[in-house]
């Protein structure tokens, strides 16, 4: 997360030109009573695409309560809080950002031990989702909405990277509230990959925004945000760039390396996981919001047909346990015709000699990438994790992903939660594939670094597999250190028992993904806002040995 210094995108208006007032008055109205029927967790999409039934159970709920009724987190007298909790609060507050006197976001980070800004002073949309969810759990979505909005409005303005004019659909990566103190104006502005390393668009800020936007919407009860023109036109305008017909033989999306979380080098070109199932959740939220009025109908046929394709897809050739490596292992090559069972030409000489060691006899993950000849076995703690609370999943798979990491705890866990892929490349691969990287290097930040943040998605997938004793184990490693250490960005070793070379101090996410998987265990009904129940009439994992034409 750093980079050159941000430029006012392509366009001659900053939000101090705008009028911003239209959506403000939409939405000072009162808030709607909803009768309490069945969820969208709780129905199929086959129901939704002939019936278009929404809001996937949303009802309206008192501010400061869940969606579940259960009071707020510091009302609760089940057992004394953890000193942490009380320091962490307070560093979150101090890294809220205003703009014209209202909160719309949280900085990346607040280290006053260097004078080394980089682009932590910015708000990323992907950081502030744990901030957000804090927030909300705090009973506290004021903050979240102003954030939905100025997102929303950025998503308006023409984004060019030199004389490239990029899609209307792209959300930023972040943006930057800069203060006039002798005009005592605020403007904005925003970065769309033009100022990122490698100049990359953020693939999966789009679908924070979508999911971040279920979220509010469950949690507060208020339906009226995402009913706006404007939400909904948002929404599908992200989703427009995701289902245009094209050259894909997949349901997958085609990405660039650095276009998520792991935004260096890092050899995820192609089909990550965490863009395959951040665009999952973000296609099932978007199905519960969405209006069947005008081309509302339309984009809901597409995503419904989309969500099984990609499902099947995902489900039977992302995934890899005990059994699908012994086929894999014993894959024949350059089979052609639709009756082939290597469907993607992969080279059992491909396999990594540590995978065979890694995987246990019970266990399971989706593997990082499949392509043409191509699949990267690499455990990759996001796309997983994500996996789980969308239901791209299935409940043995969720319980096979929860087996790996008891299985494999030293390795994915160590001494400081979480991985964020495993393992790390080194040698001859870590030159080839990162370029040299000397940020990346072996168990340092995106190559096999250990992030805290990782905890919150950890806790809210324990949580929703029924394992919440994985959680706490996780959060009694990071009690013992994070305080301790002013809440760094990541850890670097084998162990994650070393604080990153490069690391920030007093990082916003790491802060706040603490607070959001302490809030959890505390009242696991708040995993409703994230996560979203399997579909029971979803086509079934076929197995590899009967990957014949279906009819």
């Amino acid at each position: 997360m750093e980079g050159c210094g941000l430029r006012a995108v392509g366009s001659h208006c900053s939000l101090s030109e705008m009028d911003d007032l239209d959506l403000t008055r939409a939405l000072d109205k009162p808030r709607l009573k909803i009768e309490r029927k069945r969820s969208f967790d709780e129905r199929s999409m086959s129901e939704l695409s002939t019936g278009y039934s929404r809001h996937d159970g949303i009802h309206d709920s008192p501010r400061g309560r869940s969606v579940l009724d259960t009071p707020l987190s510091s009302a609760r007298n089940s057992f004394e809080p953890h000193p942490m909790m009380a320091e962490a609060w307070e560093a979150l507050r101090r890294s809220m950002v205003f703009f014209r006197g209202q909160p719309v976001g949280t900085l990346a980070a607040v280290d006053n031990t260097t004078d080394e800004v980089l682009n932590y002073d910015q708000v990323f949309v992907r950081d502030f989702v744990p901030s957000a969810l804090a927030f909300l759990m705090n009973g506290e979505p004021d903050i979240v909405k102003h954030f939905l909005l100025k997102t929303l409005q950025l998503q308006g303005w023409e984004k060019r990277v030199d004389r490239f004019k990029l899609g209307e659909g792209v959300m930023p990566a972040s943006f930057k509230v800069l203060h006039d103190p002798i005009r005592e104006t605020d403007n904005i502005v925003a970065d769309f990959g033009e100022s990122a390393i490698g100049r990359v668009a953020p693939v999966d800020s789009g679908f924070w925004w979508i999911i971040l936007l279920r979220a509010y919407t469950k949690s507060t009860g208020d339906l009226t945000l995402s009913e706006t023109p404007e939400c909904q036109k948002g929404m599908k305008l992200i989703l427009s760039l995701c289902l245009a017909e094209g050259f894909d033989t997949f349901p997958t999306l085609l990405c660039a390396d650095g276009c998520s979380m792991i935004d260096r080098r890092m050899g995820v070109y192609g089909y990550p996981i965490e863009i395959q199932a951040l665009f999952f959740m973000a296609l099932r939220s978007a199905l519960s919001m969405l209006k069947p009025d005008g081309d509302g109908r339309e984009c809901i046929e597409r995503i419904v047909k989309r969500l099984h394709a990609l499902s099947f897809h995902m489900r039977n050739y992302f995934w890899l346990d005990h059994q699908n490596l012994n086929d894999i292992y014993r894959f024949k090559t350059e089979e052609y015709s639709h009756t082939a069972v290597n469907k993607f030409n992969v080279m059992p000489d491909s396999i990594p000699e540590w995978v065979f060691d890694f995987m246990p006899l019970r266990g399971g993950y989706f593997v990082g990438n499949v392509g043409p000849a191509h699949m990267d076995f690499r455990w990759f703690a996001l796309g997983n994790c994500v996996s789980i609370l969308s239901s791209l999943a299935t409940p043995d798979q969720s319980m096979a992903i929860m087996d790996l990491l008891e299985h494999r705890w030293a390795e994915l866990v160590g001494e400081m939660p979480l991985k964020i892929c495993y393992p790390c490349l080194e040698g001859h691969e870590w030159r080839i594939v990162t370029g040299c990287d000397p940020k990346n290097t072996r168990w340092s930040y995106h190559n096999g670094g250990s992030w805290p943040v990782l905890l919150w998605q950890l806790t809210a997938a324990c949580i929703k597999t029924g394992r919440p004793q994985i959680a706490r184990r996780a959060v009694d490693l990071i009690e013992s250190r994070l305080h301790r250490d002013c809440w760094p960005e990541y850890y670097d070793g084998k162990l994650g028992r070393y604080v990153g070379k490069q690391a920030r101090k007093y990082q916003t996410w790491s802060i706040a993904g603490y607070l959001v998987a302490k809030m959890l265990l505390e009242d696991p009904s708040h995993i409703g806002m994230i996560s979203l129940e399997e579909d029971k009439l979803m086509k079934p994992v076929i197995k590899r040995s009967a990957s014949w034409p279906q009819l």
